[in-house]
């Protein structure tokens, strides 16, 4: 086998990397950053990407992450690819963080009481005995409007940082190879 291990792993191992990975949890948002930093579209196009999968990464509809940022980047012209993998930024050691952030932020905007604060709630048994209606006032409502209240601002620095970025990337990756043309289809224009 070509990436075989030389020596087996034990099971200690094989429990070891369910929980900690051998190169670490930062590696693979280091290779979306790469993948990003990579894509071949003006920085315009991919810093909005970026934006709108943050922001679409923070709302309270689980499922519907990636399609909301595919849409709503393309509508606005943006990176549809660098939108789906700004995503990522909602993953399972993220969302419980993000969800508490959104539904505080919420609660505080709309002036809501918390009905439950200090006290453990039980989800399941929310979503097996509430409807959709139900649901929607005392949870996703204040979770949408927390979203867009943390989320306006992470984007828009998103946006800042990612178009900087890719601006840099690209001035270094020309200025490596001397003579190098940049990337078929894009004007020379499109890499400031």
């Amino acid at each position: 086998m070509l990436f075989r291990r030389r020596k087996p792993a034990t099971w200690r191992d094989r429990v070891r990397d369910l929980f900690w990975p051998r190169k670490g949890l930062s590696r693979p948002f280091r290779y979306l950053g790469k993948r990003i930093l990579r894509l071949s579209s003006s920085p315009h196009s991919v810093a909005t990407g970026v934006a709108v999968g943050m922001l679409s990464a923070l709302t309270p509809f689980l499922g519907l992450h990636v399609v909301m940022a595919v849409a709503v980047s393309y509508l606005l012209s943006g990176n549809i690819v660098a939108a789906a993998l700004a995503t990522a930024v909602a993953n399972p050691l993220t969302l419980p963080f993000i969800w508490a952030g959104t539904f505080r932020t919420g609660e505080l905007v709309l002036g809501v009481a918390p009905e439950h604060s200090g006290g453990l709630v039980d989800l399941a048994h929310l979503l097996d005995h509430l409807t959709f209606a139900d649901l929607w006032v005392p949870v996703l409502k204040p979770m949408l409007v927390g979203s867009l209240v943390l989320g306006v601002p992470l984007a828009a620095a998103a946006y800042l940082v990612t178009r900087v970025a890719v601006r840099a990337f690209r001035r270094r990756r020309l200025q490596r190879v001397p003579g190098r043309e940049p990337e078929a289809g894009l004007p020379p224009a499109s890499w400031k």
